[in-house]
């Protein structure tokens, strides 16, 4: 026993200092308010009411402070690791992600294995601890009810992020019973599980999504903070949309759900969704016509993610002496100008001088534009997605008509005409004139990664892309079938003997 208690200090020690490349993100350090008391059957109980409420704030405070594994790294591998972006700046950190040269040891997807099982973890908490706390009338049904499915859409979205990364880890749904000498046999095991499948997992982020969408608090368009009913109906239009539960009838049943909620219209103009006041010194609009779920920060209390990728406007020199991370390519501004889609373009992508020439000369260098200051609107899910993810299920279905229909609502706003006549003349062409759209409207939002592996067109975009952009860093090697996932992290392969790479790696 005495063995066993050091090794998981040890390994609860390493996690904790584990060393990460900024170190401005809020810690928090667990209390007994949030925590309350360890039994010889559970950890982590709430102790009271208060101390429920306090988790559930917890819990959305997950989706402001933990942004380096929450978005940063998401746009890496969405963008970097796809055709949208360099990795901006040098090192064995995100090189791999333009080079596909990713390997078990990188240190990006260590953090983040580590951090969303720790924010499960959070979710778990809230989830399991209701239970005690409605059986003695502290909690109400409908308090019970909707704190609980609040945590339940949160955890599904962690666990949905995992799943695209990785294929499958261990669905852990309960709190790990404290380790006792009657009862060591048994709960030891229950700290390094397996891998769930691919399969389990998905009922999991489904089941959790059910519930979201039965018992969480109706949308409200004048917070679109806020987990509702809503974000689990759009959440669900992206889970099957994926390949492992893939059912594009499902897909439109939920997109006409989150497109009738009230309130719920694409803002009229793009520039709304990501423009600077700079009389305000403020971002245009928070709770836009078309977030379904927005993270906002505000003056005062601005989030130090935007000064990674350019200049960040309320501090137009502030960290701008060093390379930025996802770079625009050269392929994805070539995109927008064969289309001549400048609204989205501008809005997307904006020039400066700098000191560095990584990609570009420093005179004229592009940066990611969508995040250029403390106070944006962190879109986590937005109204032109689902609508695309729409059309992209009529397309596979065959109705060309109605996925264009779709498809076209997107292009005006972007002042774009209707999509020509030889974009419907098959399946095949409508699929890809969906996935192109989305690449217009959704790049350098971590989405384009996750398109191509969902259309099984890694291979055909991945492996020419040097020939079409001249400014990349070369591919280490080709993308095949096995590119689909990432490793594993070998941190989480030595501290678990029970979890298995994935092929190829």
């Amino acid at each position: 026993m005495k063995s066993i208690f050091q090794y998981m200090i040890i390994g609860v020690s390493a996690l904790s200092l584990a060393a990460c490349s900024l170190n401005y993100e809020p810690i928090s350090t667990p209390t007994e308010l949030t925590e309350g008391t360890s039994t010889d059957t559970a950890t982590a109980v709430l102790k009271d009411r208060n101390a429920a409420k306090e988790q559930l704030q917890n819990l959305y405070e997950l989706l402001r402070n933990r942004q380096e594994h929450w978005h940063l790294d998401y746009l890496l591998i969405g963008d970097s690791h796809a055709d949208n972006a360099y990795a901006g700046t040098t090192g064995a950190e995100v090189e791999p992600y333009e080079t596909n040269s990713i390997d078990a040891s990188n240190s990006v997807l260590q953090r983040d294995w580590s951090r969303y099982l720790e924010d499960i973890a959070k979710t778990n908490v809230l989830i399991n601890g209701l239970d005690p706390l409605k059986a003695n009338g502290q909690v109400s049904e409908t308090e019970y009810r909707e704190w609980k499915a609040q945590a339940e859409i949160l955890r599904a979205m962690i666990m949905f992020n995992m799943a695209r990364l990785w294929g499958s880890f261990p669905v852990i749904t309960n709190i790990a019973k404290t380790i006792t000498a009657a009862n060591v046999e048994e709960v030891y095991p229950t700290y390094f599980p397996p891998r769930s499948t691919a399969a389990e997992c998905y009922q999991q982020i489904i089941s959790d999504l059910q519930d979201g969408e039965q018992y969480a608090p109706a949308f409200n368009s004048a917070d679109r903070t806020l987990l509702s009913k809503t974000v689990a109906q759009a959440m669900l239009t992206k889970v099957y949309a994926e390949k492992p539960v893939q059912d594009f009838g499902k897909v439109i049943e939920y997109a006409e759900k989150v497109r009738s909620a009230t309130g719920m219209a694409l803002e009229p103009e793009f520039v709304t969704l990501w423009g600077w006041n700079q009389s305000t010194l403020d971002c245009m609009k928070r709770n836009t016509s078309e977030g379904i779920l927005e993270v906002h920060w505000s003056a005062g209390n601005g989030n130090w993610e935007s000064w990674m990728y350019g200049r960040s406007l309320e501090n137009y020199d502030f960290y701008f002496s060093w390379a930025k991370w996802i770079t625009p390519s050269r392929d994805l501004i070539n995109d927008y100008k064969q289309e001549n889609d400048t609204v989205r373009l501008n809005q997307t992508v904006v020039y400066y001088a700098c000191t560095w020439s990584n990609y570009y000369p420093a005179s004229n260098y592009p940066f990611m534009y969508k995040y250029r200051s403390g106070y944006n609107n962190q879109y986590k899910l937005r109204l032109a997605d689902i609508i695309l993810l729409e059309a992209e299920a009529y397309a596979y279905q065959g109705n060309t008509a109605k996925s264009a229909e779709l498809v076209n609502i997107v292009r005006h706003r972007a002042k774009l005409p209707n999509l020509a006549s030889d974009k419907m003349a098959s399946k095949d062409a409508m699929i890809e004139a969906v996935l192109h759209e989305r690449r217009l409207e959704l790049a350098l939002e971590g989405e384009r990664w996750f398109d191509l592996c969902r259309n099984g067109k890694v291979e055909k975009y991945m492996n020419n892309l040097n020939s079409r952009d001249s400014g990349r860093l070369l591919q280490r090697k080709k993308f095949d079938q096995n590119s689909y996932l990432l490793p594993m992290p070998q941190s989480a392969l030595d501290e678990n003997n029970n979890l298995q790479q994935n092929p190829g790696y």
